[in-house]
């Protein structure tokens, strides 16, 4: 009987298995949840709601066959793109960001009116709406963004809708 005690096989038990399984699904949904919630978390820029309401609008004139103009307002404190088709339906797609945002359509022939503002080089013939066609091109535009003193201008390319890259880049 004395000999009995002292021998202890090396296996583990339904329990300490069980437990193990447990503390494994455990962790794995605190980094599941806690991941999901980083990514939602992003900080949303005014070129991701500009080319969100791109897509949509360009799909909306796709699925219609139809013109349908996208246009930025800033009234009433609500600052966001509006996609507007001919039958009247309007879809918003708002800014929700903090903040001083001015977003501006401009003509693709550059070298007109431009002035100098807080050091950057901001352009003022501007264009009221984009029009994107039934056949999924737009008219041919620039967007010139603006946050704050900084400013930017995406050139977009007609036929795709999408950003034409500057002379030189090559993309990965």
């Amino acid at each position: 009987m004395a000999g009995r005690g002292s021998h202890r096989l090396g296996a583990f038990t339904v329990l300490e298995i069980l437990m193990v399984i447990a503390l494994i699904a455990m962790l794995t949904g605190v980094l599941v949840t806690g991941s999901i919630r980083l990514a939602n978390g992003r900080v949303v820029t005014p070129e991701d709601v500009f080319w969100k309401a791109v897509m949509e609008t360009r799909k909306a004139a796709l699925l219609t066959g139809r013109e349908v103009r996208l246009s930025f307002t800033d009234k009433d404190k609500e600052r966001a793109l509006v996609a507007r088709s001919a039958d009247g339906t309007e879809q918003r797609f708002p800014f929700e960001m903090a903040g001083e945002i001015k977003l501006d359509f401009l003509s693709t022939q550059k070298g007109s009116s431009s002035i100098l503002l807080g050091g950057q080089l901001v352009e003022t013939q501007t264009i009221p709406f984009v029009t994107f066609y039934g056949d999924g091109t737009c008219s041919p535009f620039r967007l010139q963004i603006r946050t704050g003193g900084e400013g930017r201008v995406l050139a977009i390319d007609p036929w795709t809708c999408s950003l034409v890259l500057p002379a030189g880049t090559t993309q990965r």
